[in-house]
């Protein structure tokens, strides 16, 4: 039986195709596809550029998804229907000269953009994400970093983008294997027609991708996100599509407004907590399928199809490819180029520059690279080619990361500081200094602004309140032998941001120093589910886990004095939102707190400390060293109400205290990001070390005068 979406082809074509690969044929363009192609691009960069106007624009690689699905199951039953298996040789050449040419010249572009214009402390990572960007594997890598919460604020890097490339690249090389085997080879005797075959295959591995994607964004995520697993059932939708039945109902062009519609809903109405991509993803990758299925029929009709033609949407789609490539790296490098932060005007620069570069890149790199006769006629030399290329990005991304390290200082953490009476937060109410408006040194950060680091005193994690890969505690021993008080210091991130001052305080006072930490996690007593928005069942469950644990370690352990901070500012508290879940927070604080305190134990709580990417652009600082005022922020916004000093004034505990520093960020009207010439924070929301140990006398000041920990 012939295969009704298929022409037969002769015997000497067919053997012809077999024997030798053949240059690309022009073949004719959808315009409903190109349309969608433009719809998706735009969603994707305006949510790129403003991501407050445009919160669901991520929809668009979603869409992207599903047409590269239709397109490439299309194409491979047409030559399974003609030949019975796939050249796949000539079809993997035809995807590397379609998609590697400019992705690598992107990608080298952008090297030397990093190299030229970003601070050597990005180098390094942009490089690894570089390397892996050419090797089509930052989809893995985006997925390993969004576990580690530490990496949460490591500014972007200039090709995170490229996240869904890999995705793409990695569904060309499994998905015509899967059809040959599993449309063919596995039924070669079965009488059931070719297409039913395969669209019982794709059915079963879409299903079970979508299931897999639904459980996972559920449980994980962050890592969901990215994993190719939960993507491939986007790519088996358009697959599906590929494989039905023409359209020949009446009414198509409404069909394919409505997939529109559902496509800019999405876009418009999502937002960075929608769980995605599981099944809220259902509604741009089933718009794109009424689209792509109804398309053929809406091409000579009504208003539908003057508007996938029209010229500039035509265009848009046209050079989506190269758009996508160049967009982001743009948005990265050129406020540092030209030293201004990426405001509107910025913003509107970076899509203009981005069209040009994707214009120059169509018809420079993309066009001319399928059609150059040395590769076009040879397999081995499209897959040479593409080899060569790879290696010459990974080289670049190895000069990159020695270049880095041998730029950056190696003064040890553990330094003597610098002391002046303008310098730092000892210049804040000191006469004659200008606490927030002297120029910063460098803004860039190095080993010695580490808020994480750890001295040897600390030795390895200890066995308990460990959870799999999760290791959280540490015993750090500054007794040298002497008798010495027992301190805990305990929370988030935002706990070990101070722990450079406890540590010099720790050493000075001879104590036994236990520290355990959990990113994004409250010590608290409360239903966490997320930090900043909902984390997955899974990790939500082992935090909680770990609150309630660590409280009861430190209570049976019952130290002298127990320190914790957080970021509960931006700790999520299930059903519960604005006053509630300050009242809420409290609450569940003081349980631990009071339980501490029945044993025995002081409790110093530290202020989180002011907003910073929440109130300013990360690079604010770097582009104003000479007028770190400019990065000033209402005190108002940066340090608003924080649940930890509400949860002070409501215990009425007298063995409950608060270590406030908010003045030494800050002053009655405003809070900034360097105080006495050295930058406040080390990323986007973490103190920078220096500034830390610099507070230590503070500290230490504010503990002798509430607990008897201080010797």
């Amino acid at each position: 039986m012939k295969n009704p979406i298929v022409a037969p082809q002769s015997r000497v074509i067919r053997q012809r195709a077999e024997r030798s690969p053949q240059p690309d044929r022009i073949r004719k363009i959808r315009p409903d596809v190109q349309a969608l192609r433009a719809v998706a691009i735009t969603a994707v960069v305006l949510n790129h550029l403003f991501p407050a106007r445009l919160t669901g624009g991520y929809v668009g690689v979603d869409v992207f998804f599903v047409i590269s699905g239709y397109l490439i199951t299309a194409h491979l039953v047409r030559e399974i229907a003609a030949s019975g298996t796939v050249a796949f040789g000539a079809f993997y050449a035809r995807r590397i000269r379609r998609l590697i040419p400019a992705a690598l010249v992107v990608l080298a572009s952008v090297s030397l953009g990093v190299w030229l214009f970003l601070p050597y402390s990005r180098w390094e990572d942009n490089a690894i994400q570089i390397a892996a960007s050419g090797a089509y594997v930052e989809n893995w890598v985006l997925a390993a970093l969004s576990v580690n919460y530490s990496a949460h604020n490591d500014a972007a890097s200039a090709v995170q983008h490229y996240w869904s490339l890999s995705v793409e690249e990695q569904f060309y090389i499994v998905w015509p294997i899967l059809l040959i085997i599993g449309g063919c080879w596995l039924w070669r005797r079965s009488t059931i027609s070719l297409v039913l075959r395969l669209g019982i295959v794709v059915a079963l591995v879409t299903a079970a991708s979508f299931v897999s994607s639904v459980i996972m964004t559920a449980l994980h995520p962050q890592e969901a996100y990215f994993v190719t697993y939960t993507r491939a059932w986007e790519f088996g939708v358009g697959a599906l599509v590929a494989l039905a039945p023409s359209a020949r109902f009446r009414g198509r062009a409404i069909v394919s407004i409505i997939g529109l519609g559902a496509i800019v809903a999405a876009a418009i109405a999502f937002t960075p907590l929608t769980p995605f991509p599981g099944y809220w993803a259902l509604i741009p990758v089933l718009g794109t399928a009424l689209v792509i299925y109804a398309g053929p029929g809406v091409e000579a009709q009504g208003v539908a199809a003057k508007a996938f033609a029209f010229r500039p949407v035509q265009w848009v789609g046209d050079v989506s490819y190269s758009l996508y490539l160049w967009h982001w790296p743009v948005l990265v490098i050129l406020p540092f180029a030209l030293s201004r932060e990426a405001d509107t005007a910025m913003k509107v620069s970076v899509l203009a520059v981005s069209l040009v570069l994707a214009w120059l890149t169509r018809r420079l790199v993309e066009l001319p690279a399928q059609r150059l006769g040395f590769w076009t006629k040879s397999v081995r030399a499209s897959f040479l080619s593409m080899i060569a290329g790879m290696l010459a990005i990974s080289l670049l991304c190895v000069g990159l990361v020695l270049t880095a390290r041998s730029e950056a200082p190696t003064t040890s953490p553990e330094a003597p500081l610098e002391v002046g009476i303008c310098l730092g937060p000892d210049a804040v109410g000191e006469p004659g200094c200008d606490p927030f408006g002297t120029p910063v040194d460098t803004a860039v950060m190095s080993s010695v602004n580490e808020y994480f680091y750890t001295p040897d005193e600390c030795g390895d994690f200890i066995g308990p309140l460990s959870y799999g890969e999760t290791r959280t505690t540490h015993v750090c021993d500054f007794s040298n032998g002497a008798p010495t008080k027992r301190v805990w210091l305990v929370g988030d991130s935002h706990a070990q941001q101070w722990q450079g001052a406890i540590f010099d305080l720790a050493r000075e006072n001879q104590w036994e120093l236990s520290i355990s930490y959990y990113g994004g996690c409250p010590v608290a007593d409360i239903d966490f589910v997320g930090f900043n928005s909902e984390w997955g069942d899974s990790d939500a469950e082992q935090c909680n886990r770990w609150s309630d644990e660590v409280a009861d370690y430190i209570e049976e352990d019952a130290p002298d004095l127990v320190i914790t901070s957080m970021a509960a500012r931006d700790q999520l508290i299930d059903g519960a939102t604005g006053a509630d879940a300050s009242e809420a927070f409290a609450e569940g604080l003081n349980s631990y707190w009071t339980r501490w305190t029945a044993a025995g134990t002081d409790v110093a709580v530290i202020a989180d400390s002011p907003h910073n990417i929440a109130v300013r652009p990360g690079d604010c600082l770097l582009m104003n060293e000479e007028t770190p005022i400019e990065c000033a922020r209402p005190r108002a916004v940066a340090a608003s109400s924080d649940p930890l000093m509400m949860a002070v004034k409501a215990s009425n505990n007298p063995n409950v205290f608060a270590i406030d520093l908010t003045d030494k960020f800050c002053d009655a009207d405003a809070c900034y990001a360097a105080v006495g010439g050295e930058p406040i924070y080390y990323d986007h929301d973490h103190l920078n070390l220096v500034i830390v140990r610099m507070l230590a006398d503070d500290i230490g000041a504010i503990i002798s005068s509430h607990s008897g920990a201080m010797r």
